[in-house]
């Protein structure tokens, strides 16, 4: 038991904010190709460039459609139950659904923003309210990693 939780903790610290994703392709994670196909669909249909929604994905949830956060955040892209109901979203845990909704989300952070991806992908993390009320990426340390990482994973992609 001590050994499990020592394991649990150790994957925590490397998952990051949500305490999920970063760990490339978790235990439960879909098949890349399967990522690939929900991300294209979704990122054609609203215009957020592919890779945007693919970093935001592996960063949020290791590509495990069944992740769930700390926070309550559940899914592929982590969506929190208020943004998942804006959506219209029955089963946050279906792939396609929650793939679909998270683009959406993004695409309408990235029009905030004057598609400004830095300012997107810092809403999207700790809520627009937070990047409005101080005017860019909040001083939290949680948000400038996600950040950080979203965008090294973009660049990747």
């Amino acid at each position: 038991m001590k050994r499990l939780l020592g394991t649990v903790a150790f994957l925590s610290l490397l998952c990051g904010c949500g305490g999920a994703g970063y760990l490339p392709y978790a235990p439960h994670a879909l098949a890349p190709q399967e990522i690939a196909r929900l991300v294209g669909a979704a990122s054609s249909r609203d215009g957020v460039p592919a890779g945007l929604v693919n970093a935001v994905v592996m960063t949020e949830s290791a590509g495990d459609p069944s992740a769930i956060s700390s926070a309550g955040a559940e899914g592929l892209m982590q969506l929190m139950p208020g943004t998942a109901a804006a959506c219209g979203l029955d089963n946050p845990f279906d792939a396609r659904e929650n793939v679909d909704c998270g683009t959406r989300y993004l695409h309408a952070l990235l029009a905030r923003y004057g598609n400004n991806v830095k300012l997107a992908v810092a809403a999207y993390n700790a809520g627009p309210g937070a990047v409005d009320r101080y005017h860019g990426v909040p001083p939290f340390a949680e948000t400038r990693a996600y950040v950080v990482r979203v965008l090294d994973a973009y660049r990747n992609y």
